[in-house]
């Protein structure tokens, strides 16, 4: 059951982490319908290096998946590998329920083009995410 779960994070994770390295490197495509809004105008502009900080993250998540999975090989323990993965199910599960302001589930800022996909994609991929992250670590023999 995990190995094809395991598959589907993992392939999430890196298409993610593929999108944002685009971006990194001056890629324009979509990347106004991911930064949050404030009367209009984006509540932040992130930098390169950023972006390249999110990506690296992203695709870590997608190692530590398959890792978590046994689908590659690290040199960390399973248990370590099984804790990890909890903590990054935790993580996802926050960022869906948000900072109460411009991203997530509870957000107040509601009628921009972000919150709008926020409400719709972003947010509700997390906690899909967090699941399959969770069931795959709980599959994991320690």
């Amino acid at each position: 059951m995990a190995y094809p779960l395991a598959l589907v994070v993992v392939t999430v994770f890196s298409a993610l982490s593929l999108i944002h390295f685009y971006w990194a490197l001056g890629g324009e495509l979509g990347k106004i319908a991911v930064l949050p809004e404030i009367s209009g105008r984006p509540a932040f502009m992130p930098s390169t290096a950023s972006t390249v900080f999110v990506a690296v993250g992203l695709a870590l998540c997608a190692l530590l998946v398959a890792a978590t999975a046994n689908l590659v090989g690290v040199p960390l323990s399973g248990k370590w590998l099984r804790w990890l993965a909890y903590a990054l199910a935790a993580a996802l599960f926050v960022r869906a329920i948000g900072d109460f302001r411009l991203v997530g589930f509870f957000k107040r800022v509601r009628d921009s083009r972000f919150a709008r996909l926020d409400t719709l994609v972003y947010s509700p991929l997390c906690p899909l995410l967090a699941i399959g992250v969770f069931q795959v670590a709980s599959s994991r023999n320690i």
